[in-house]
């Protein structure tokens, strides 16, 4: 699926209208450029599953946890982390059997811990067209 945003709301929009299609228990793999709206795209995901707290980026916390909604959400942001052992080390295994959403910005970065089974999402920015043109390509079973 091929989205088109033209805002941070509209990103929003699009991540909550699509946390309709989940049950719990997935893996979201976001990737995209600094400042592509990967966050944005986490806030309307969390809405989207009833969770009304305040959603930011863990870029130093690795992640933060929201279990305050109709699905959990465990938002990981991996940028600086360095590899996959330390994904285990900080408790990957227990987050993922927990039968929440986890979402995972950065994912590339430790590509080797997936099995395939993810649910990716590519957020790229064009300039050419504005400097709040976004496209948003969701791709993996739901």
């Amino acid at each position: 699926m091929k989205y088109i945003s033209h805002s941070a709301d509209d990103t929003e929009k699009i991540a909550y209208n699509f946390a309709s299609m989940l049950r719990g228990g997935e893996i979201i793999n976001l990737d995209g450029d600094l400042g592509a709206g990967k966050t944005a795209f986490i806030r309307g995901l969390a809405k989207g599953l009833g969770i009304s707290d305040i959603v930011s980026s863990p870029t130093f916390t690795i992640v933060n946890e929201y279990r305050k909604g109709n699905i959990p959400l465990f938002h990981f942001d991996v940028y600086r982390i360095g590899s996959s052992e330390e994904m285990y080390d900080i408790g990957w295994d227990d987050y993922i059997s927990q039968g929440a959403v986890v979402a995972v910005e950065w994912s590339v970065n430790i590509s080797d811990i997936f099995n395939g089974d993810e649910i990716k999402v590519m957020i790229t920015k064009d300039l050419t067209k504005s400097e709040e043109y976004r496209e948003i390509t969701i791709e993996g079973a739901v």
